[in-house]
């Protein structure tokens, strides 16, 4: 198995990115590519999920370790297959998809592409209790987590109606993907705060 991949990034795609070490490039399938843009031309470390299968070899990339171990226990679900997996690791933060698992909110993750009712319910099913781990402790006061006067599946909310206000002012899904996770990383904030961080992270982009 390829646990990692380090070596200089020569390429971003839509999809992909190429990592070349040893003259060799890697073609390495990522949630959000355009991620690594200002990476090009750097040396990086990618951590890497080896995907086989009879037809087919693989290797999807994660900046993160738990990205990574997350993106492997969804495809221990039924009815969750590599591109879905990489899909929901492209729109939320491990410890925000982990609090809808415990919180056993399907509304939200039938929000997915891909994902059903039947299928947010296995995902709970077999999920939930299991990666626990990856949630801050409140005495963490570091924690990029939802701890002051609201809870997660609030903030979620709050988040969605930021994304949809400025898709509304012409921005992409590939754009809003990009500062989605940002935006969960801030501290607690109003629709109007989050819009506004948003505003300032795309025009930076």
């Amino acid at each position: 198995m390829i646990a990692y991949v380090k070596g200089l990034l020569t390429t971003v795609e839509d999809e992909s990115i190429t990592i070349e070490t040893q003259g060799i490039g890697y073609e390495v399938l990522c949630a959000n590519p355009f991620h690594f843009q200002n990476d090009v031309k750097k040396e990086i470390k990618v951590h890497t999920y080896h995907y086989i299968r009879e037809d087919q070899q693989l290797l999807f990339g994660f900046r993160k370790k738990e990205d990574k171990l997350l993106f492997a226990k969804l495809l221990n679900v039924s009815g969750i297959g590599p591109k879905g997996a990489l899909a929901i690791l492209g729109t939320v933060s491990v410890p925000e998809f982990v609090s809808a698992i415990e919180q056993e909110d399907e509304k939200y993750l039938t929000r997915f592409p891909g994902v059903g009712k039947k299928t947010a319910r296995q995902m709970i099913l077999d999920l939930k209790g299991k990666l626990v781990i990856w949630l801050p402790h409140e005495e963490n006061e570091d924690s990029i987590f939802y701890q002051e006067d609201t809870t997660s599946k609030e903030k979620r909310e709050r988040i969605d109606e930021a994304l949809e206000a400025l898709k509304s002012l012409g921005y992409s899904e590939r754009e809003l993907k990009l500062v989605h996770t940002e935006l969960v990383n801030t501290k607690n904030g109003q629709v109007d705060d989050l819009v506004r961080q948003g505003l300032q992270l795309l025009m930076k982009s």
